[in-house]
């Protein structure tokens, strides 16, 4: 046999035993995802990055204020150092919302001092995150 025309598999007219398929080739004029709806170009990454870094920021000032909250009702040794800077985070943290609610139990007072902070920041934070990232 020749090598014109010798009936292997892809290389024959019956319907039985069609061709392989072909390999997937991308369109060429596909936009990336990551570049949808920006109007092309590299425009709204730092913007994407700004956002991220404003999110991430006030999620970890929620944590702090809210750990410090965890650890004041589990009553956890005030002399630790870990306590300590975990204290004076969230004590920096909240101190524009220092005694806004005056309470006799301790308890609720700081509760409620330093998880109100905790949820602005959480609020502001993401809000502003989400406007950044719509630019």
């Amino acid at each position: 046999m020749s090598g014109e025309g010798a009936p292997y598999y892809g290389n024959s007219p019956s319907p039985y035993d069609p061709a392989p398929p072909q390999a997937y080739a991308p369109d060429p004029n596909a936009v990336p995802h990551s570049r949808r709806g920006r109007g092309g170009g590299q425009r709204g990454v730092g913007a994407d990055r700004f956002a991220l870094t404003i999110h991430g920021l006030a999620d970890v000032a929620a944590a702090f204020l809210g750990l410090w909250i965890l650890l004041y009702l589990l009553e956890a040794n005030q002399a630790n150092v870990f306590v300590d800077f975990v204290h004076g985070v969230a004590g920096w943290l909240a101190g524009w919302s220092q005694d806004i609610f005056v309470m006799d139990a301790e308890g609720l007072r700081v509760f409620f001092n330093y998880a109100l902070p905790a949820l602005v920041y959480l609020a502001v934070g993401h809000g502003v995150a989400a406007w950044l990232r719509r630019l």
